[in-house]
């Protein structure tokens, strides 16, 4: 695909990606948002995104985005839906069903292609690498773009560890870097650095976290009234399941935290004896076979005995 086609003569675009918008969503939107701003100058491009998370203030123009989802556009000409299907666009959703043309990218195995033309590579690492893919006139790409993109496929690989990443992967990282950005930082600061309260919580996490499955699950799950007691919000539990999934012995992790009176969002980790995608979708979510993620009606005991009969059933088939 050469999203430059595809966007040729539409005078107004739309980017949107999904709700809860993690790195790869926000990296990817941001990073084709300032390249079509230069590729196609002639058109009006907006990005439609729930406000992203603070660590992600180094990437340029997130005071652009319409997070608020209003636009004086009646009907895109182009609507781009990055890193997930339609049904996940949030306030976005309805620009995209009104639009003349749309094009969904995305790398997530569950997503069958919600647009008039689909660019969905389930091997790749993310979105992000997905657009660097994308985007034929690579003279374009400056710096901010490439550090948007970086950011997006530094989030969704773990820092190039999860099995995602590919020799691909890494050839379009080195290319990324290459346009000068201090990459070490961004590591740094939008991956590994935590405030007070996201220590607080992760630490509150691991102590309360539960073993079972003769120790090859672990579950931990946060409700509202501690996320209260904390003042957190649903981004300072980012990486609390990734540090669950570091348990020695444990095959699968299940971090849970409560959104609503019986009702949970559900992240999957696996070190790959187990794929939590077909667990995900089981319950009507998705995701990668490593990491998945579902919301989910019920009790926390409800939901953990749901979730173990699926991923027991598969850990028989390894045995």
């Amino acid at each position: 695909m050469n999203i430059c086609e595809e966007a040729k003569g539409a005078a107004a675009i739309g980017i949107g990606g999904h709700v809860r918008p993690d790195g790869d969503c926000v990296g990817s939107a941001m990073g084709l948002y300032l390249y079509l701003k230069k590729a196609c100058p002639e058109s009006r491009v907006q990005v439609f995104l729930e406000k992203p998370a603070e660590i992600f203030s180094c990437i340029a123009g997130l005071d652009e985005i319409h997070a608020d989802f209003a636009t004086d556009v009646e009907a895109f000409d182009l609507f781009i839906a990055l890193d997930t299907s339609k049904e996940r666009l949030g306030g976005a959703e309805k620009y995209f069903d009104e639009a003349k043309k749309t094009v969904n990218i995305d790398h997530h195995i569950s997503n069958k292609g919600s647009g008039d033309v689909n660019y969905i590579m389930p091997k790749a690492s993310s979105t992000s690498e997905l657009i660097y893919n994308v985007i034929e006139d690579k003279a374009l790409i400056d710096e901010e773009i490439a550090k948007a993109l970086y950011i997006g496929m530094m989030h969704d690989t773990g820092v190039f560890q999860y099995s995602n990443t590919s020799p691909d992967t890494l050839k379009t990282a080195a290319e990324l870097i290459s346009y000068g950005f201090d990459f070490s930082r961004l590591i740094d600061e939008t991956f590994y650095e935590k405030t007070y309260v996201q220590n607080q919580i992760l630490g509150r996490a691991l102590l309360e976290s539960l073993l079972f499955m003769d120790g090859r699950c672990v579950v931990s799950m946060v409700d509202k009234k501690t996320m209260d007691f904390y003042r957190a919000v649903p981004a300072d539990l980012d990486g609390i399941v990734n540090q669950l999934r570091n348990t020695r012995g444990v095959e699968c992790a299940i971090f849970m935290y409560q959104t609503n009176v019986l009702e949970y969002k559900v992240s999957l980790r696996s070190n790959g004896k187990v794929d939590v995608a077909k667990v995900a979708e089981f319950f009507g979510g998705g995701g990668h076979m490593r990491a998945a993620g579902v919301t989910m009606p019920g009790t926390f005991h409800d939901i953990v005995n749901n979730l173990s009969g699926r991923i027991a059933e598969q850990l028989r088939e390894k045995e």
